[in-house]
């Protein structure tokens, strides 16, 4: 026997558990399982078994209580029993990657949900990653084409940006998200559906997402039926996979929709865990876990990049409520859809006073942020008069400013709007801005 060959039995050897740690399952409240037993991490996986069971269901340690081990689990638990064996497997959850899991549609495991077989994997990432050296990421000063003209033209992104799509529901969000996996100019495209009904993740494949989107999508879904805990491993796989293909010198786009409902489900492991709720509710570990996901993202020096679109499902359209206002201070940039907007048939309904990219001044000339300044302008001074204009009390030639903004006022109606199937490159995102601002082609 060879050197090489022993030196790989040892290694092997070394990672073989030489006893079972085994508890017992003695209390189930509906969202925790209360096991005494096993020497189990936090963290740390277990497998819980009974006689009589519809089978093995995988569980996650999540705390301990009064020497007891609290465990959430990844699958329903009817039919298991008290008494029911909790083996610790010595390992933490992870996602199987590979190149071949382009154009998949998979649960927050890696394992395939488009009927087609499981793909072949190269490696295997742990889920939650490790934390970057802020040392080590590069500079973002390289501008991303979304191919969605208002945010090429008037809020331009850099690539490793991270910005948020904040909306109420049924303002346009996921056609925003769809367009903008569809028409980006980015190798890879992670999407993360966190959360949604089952026929939204069809719908969004088959309306939202474009063909060609289809082809270079990574989709990782955890629908609303599904635990909590399986909706939260469902953001951190869906992260690990754009790590992935960033290391590869990949230019990711990861679009997460959304991430008020991973905080929601958060919500739900931490108060089954034990933790004192707060603001609304949320227990401390999501406003914890928040930034902690968020820096996952970025460009990497000697890598690729990752940019990254969360969708902010804004409560009873509160743009102040704890996880919208928590994100939009450790975001790069917010994009705010209008309920009022979206009423007018203006689709996307992007509100362009309340959006921002706090990038853009690193991506743009001068004579582009000019041009977005202007507009802007025009803008806010049109907004801050309609009522007065509506209720036919304002006198043209009055303000000379409000009368061109009036006269503008339609064409940047029309440059905002934009059809889900239509893109439009950088390039003629800017010359029609500048032709809304010079008055030409009217």
């Amino acid at each position: 026997m060879t050197s090489a060959t022993v030196m790989k039995f040892r290694a092997a050897l070394a990672e073989t558990a030489m006893v079972r740690r085994l508890g017992r399952l003695v209390a189930f409240n509906g969202l925790a399982i209360e096991a005494e037993g096993p020497d189990a991490l936090i963290g740390e996986l277990c497998r819980v078994s009974g006689h009589g069971s519809d089978g093995p269901v995988l569980a996650e340690v999540v705390g301990f209580r009064e020497g007891r081990v609290l465990l959430m689990p990844f699958g329903h638990l009817r039919g298991m029993p008290i008494g029911a064996t909790v083996e610790a497997l010595g390992r933490r959850s992870r996602i199987p990657v590979g190149k071949e899991m382009i154009g998949r549609v998979l649960d927050a495991f890696g394992a395939p949900l488009d009927g087609k077989p499981a793909f072949r994997a190269t490696a295997e990432r742990d889920i939650h990653g490790e934390a970057v050296n802020p040392m080590a990421r590069a500079p973002l000063n390289e501008g991303l084409e979304t191919g969605v003209k208002v945010i090429d033209g008037l809020m331009p992104l850099a690539k490793g940006q991270r910005v948020g799509i904040f909306a109420g529901s049924g303002v346009g969000k996921s056609t925003l998200l769809g367009m903008l996996a569809g028409h980006v100019r980015a190798d890879v495209i992670v999407v993360g559906l966190i959360g949604e009904r089952g026929r939204e993740v069809t719908d969004f494949l088959q309306d939202a997402l474009s063909k060609e989107g289809r082809e270079r999508s990574v989709l990782i879904v955890a629908t609303a039926d599904q635990p909590a805990l399986t909706r939260t491993h469902a953001v951190h796989a869906a992260h690990a996979v754009a790590e992935h293909f960033r290391e590869l010198g990949l230019d990711v786009l990861l679009v997460i929709d959304s991430i008020t409902r991973f905080a929601m489900a958060q919500r739900e492991v931490g108060l089954a865990a034990g933790e004192p709720p707060t603001s609304r509710g949320y227990p401390p570990s999501v406003f914890n876990l928040l930034p902690q996901i968020l820096e996952r993202g970025g460009s990497l020096k000697g890598a690729g990049t990752i940019t990254a679109v969360y969708s902010v499902l804004v409560e009873g359209d509160d743009m102040n409520e704890p996880v919208a206002d928590h994100m939009r201070a450790i975001l790069d940039g917010h994009i705010v859809l209008s309920r009022d907007l979206a009423a007018r048939g203006q689709l996307p309904a992007i509100d362009l006073l309340s959006s921002v990219s706090r990038l853009q001044a690193k991506v743009c000339q001068a004579e582009e942020l000019d041009l977005m300044r202007q507009t802007r302008a025009m803008v806010a001074l049109y907004e801050s008069s309609r009522d007065l204009v509506e209720m036919g009390a304002y006198q043209a030639g009055s303000n000379p400013a409000l009368d061109d903004a009036l006269r503008r006022q339609p064409r940047i109606v029309e440059f905002i709007r934009q059809s889900p199937g239509e893109r439009c490159s950088r390039e003629s995102s800017m010359r029609l801005l500048r032709e809304v601002v010079s008055g030409e082609a009217a």
